[in-house]
């Protein structure tokens, strides 16, 4: 599921990475997401039996451009959803550790079913 989150934040031509993963005397992208997977539970179950995963994902986007930060997560919530990811709301402001980048950020949800006959 990690791998589908990241190809599609990737489509917007920005780096990803894993929050926290960047190195402090590395310089920060001008632009770039950061992701991070905060739990994946079970969803349903049959027959005692786990069929469906909730995993849920905490996606900030940073730019030295505070309209883009704003725009930017606007697109990712559309696609997000195309491709069946739950997102509810606009958003939220997040903490950068650069004076020069401000940030923001949503949650998404995934359902992935684990048998063939329990599609969306």
């Amino acid at each position: 599921m990690k791998e589908k989150l990241i190809r599609l934040l990737e489509s917007f031509g920005f780096p990803v990475f894993l929050q926290g993963s960047l190195e402090p005397e590395i310089r920060y992208p001008d632009s770039f997401f950061t992701f991070w997977n905060n739990d994946t539970y079970d969803g349903s179950y049959y027959n005692n039996d786990t069929i469906a995963f909730i995993w849920s994902f905490d996606i900030n986007f940073y730019s030295t451009s505070p309209e883009l930060v704003n725009t930017k997560l606007v697109e990712v919530r559309r696609l997000l959803r195309d491709n069946n990811f739950i997102v509810s709301g606009v958003g939220y402001d997040v903490g950068s550790d650069e004076i020069t980048h401000t940030g923001r950020g949503i949650n998404a949800l995934y359902i992935e079913y684990r048998r063939k006959n329990d599609v969306q």
